[in-house]
């Protein structure tokens, strides 16, 4: 059956899409009558996925590692401002194509090669779904543990090491996530639109409380950096604010990839360049000063420090503001987990066999693969949580970006031939269904930060790799993207249909 081409640039040219078998609704283009999304959306999916507990506590583990609160907060913003870049970019193709991240995939990669930036970027959303998962679950455990104190116990840990309790309410909290996929992509959005004003007025309401009670925000603002001249860490401040940038950048660098998932729906390119611009980098800093202003205020008020929102709300031993909190960063977490983390990995396992592997299929898959990873494991140690977890993938999704983005703007000039993109033995068939010039480029972005990952989970001995190598780790996202973008372009050049 021939069905419209759906480019927004050509609706008048007939393709016949709906028989190959790289084709399913789910990856087909989005058509110009359902893309309805204006700028408020974008802004308010970017206010959604930021304002959630992660962000709160990301600046935790930059004050952990010496800086003050106003560097780690300028240090969030400007990583969220460095990542804006590829994420509009990124989702030039989808607004103007309709099409998602694994189908844009396959102009660079190949048809079938761009298995490999979609299962890559699939496995990270995995393991970012399970964290989100976990912190939900907790957060569910911790609020039922004030009303019923032996939930709270820690003994009888599992050889998971977390206990049955925390297990099931993990489990219970991942149920209701999966009850979301099921209903799809609709009810995604209403979820989001309704978090966003929902947590950013939490988070102020929490903001004030915290400035009532500790009578100001209390002694972590007033913390002198560890890297000022006097301090134990003095002069060594750059040595620390790169790899840190990184991760920041890290943080997101996964949707920078996959926002043409988003981008696919929007009614034009201002609508998500405004929107992203508006929500991303201001909600990030916002809400990360909200988690640093709470917990120095948590140091006069309870007389420790506590970096866990959840942990702060158990303390309200009023019944009707605790299931209320529950409720609101339980609607937090799965609406920034569903669209962070389920939407890309749900359309990229369908990428592995379309006909086969259904949106709903593609979100279950993540689900379970999110169990199997042991989530409450990659989140145990803040240092590794920035330098192993963030930094690690970011030597990965640096270098797809760099490919997309050199493919795209450099050698196509934005100009894609949606059919193709659908066919079988279309222009982006290259070798076999894969383009070796881009899976050379992304090995050649990706292997430079191989040994100072390796070093960084004590896989290899630190002192046996070049110090060189190590420092190129801590630039690891742009290291990647510059030098996949340029062996891209390069080879691109030399072997235009490879």
């Amino acid at each position: 059956m021939a069905t419209p081409s759906l480019s927004a640039n050509a609706p008048d040219v007939q393709v016949d899409i709906q028989t190959s078998y790289l084709y399913n609704e789910d990856l087909a283009p989005v058509p110009p009558s359902r893309r309805t999304w204006g700028m408020l959306s974008f802004a308010a999916l970017w206010i959604s996925m930021s304002a959630c507990i992660p962000t709160y506590m990301l600046a935790s583990s930059l004050i952990g590692g010496g800086m003050n609160w106003w560097e780690a907060v300028a240090t969030i913003f400007l990583g969220n401002l460095i990542v804006l870049v590829p994420m509009v970019l990124n989702a030039h193709a989808g607004t103007k194509y309709g099409i998602p991240f694994p189908v844009f995939c396959r102009a660079s990669f190949g048809t079938t090669g761009a298995n490999i930036p979609a299962l890559l970027r699939a496995f990270v959303a995995c393991g970012w779904f399970g964290i989100q998962t976990w912190i939900g679950g907790e957060a569910i455990h911790k609020i039922l543990g004030v009303f019923i104190p032996s939930l709270a116990a820690t003994g009888g840990a599992t050889a998971f090491g977390i206990t049955l309790t925390q297990f099931a309410c993990f489990l219970f909290f991942w149920g209701i996530n999966m009850a979301v996929v099921y209903k799809g992509i609709d009810s995604i959005r209403l979820l989001l639109n309704i978090k966003a004003p929902l947590l950013l007025v939490l988070g102020l309401l929490l903001l004030g409380w915290a400035y009532r009670a500790a009578g100001g925000f209390g002694p972590i603002l007033s913390q002198p950096s560890a890297f000022d001249p006097g301090q134990p860490k003095a002069g060594q401040f750059w040595v620390f604010f790169f790899p840190a940038l990184t991760g920041m950048i890290g943080f997101w660098a996964t949707l920078s990839l996959n926002i043409p998932d988003f981008s696919r729906y929007a009614k034009s390119q201002r609508d998500q360049i405004a929107g992203q611009a508006l929500g991303l980098p201001l909600t990030m800093a916002l809400y990360s000063f909200i988690g640093v202003a709470v917990t120095s205020a948590t140091t006069i008020i309870y007389g420790q420090t506590i970096w866990d929102p959840v942990d702060v709300l158990t303390h309200f031993k009023n019944p009707a503001v605790l299931v209320v909190a529950m409720l609101a960063l339980c609607v937090a977490t799965l609406a920034t987990n569903i669209a962070a983390n389920v939407v890309s990995p749900a359309n990229d396992f369908a990428q592995l066999a379309p006909r086969r592997i259904t949106f709903r299929l593609g979100g279950l898959i993540t689900g379970l693969i999110g169990i199997v990873m042991m989530p409450w494991k990659l989140i145990a140690d803040p240092s590794g949580y920035i330098f192993t977890w963030l930094l690690g993938y970011s030597a990965l999704l640096g270098p797809i970006g760099g490919i997309m983005i050199a493919d795209y703007f450099v050698v196509r000039r934005k100009q894609l031939d949606v059919s193709a993109l659908y066919s079988p033995a279309g222009a982006y068939l290259y070798s076999g269904g894969f383009s070796w010039v881009a899976i050379v480029a992304l090995l050649a972005g990706a292997l430079p930060s191989l040994p100072g990952f390796l070093a960084n989970i004590r896989a290899v001995d630190a002192a046996h790799v070049a110090p060189f190598l190590l420092s190129l780790y801590n630039y690891a996202w742009f290291v990647g993207f510059g030098l996949a973008f340029a062996v891209y372009l390069a080879l691109r050049k030399l072997a235009p249909n490879s």
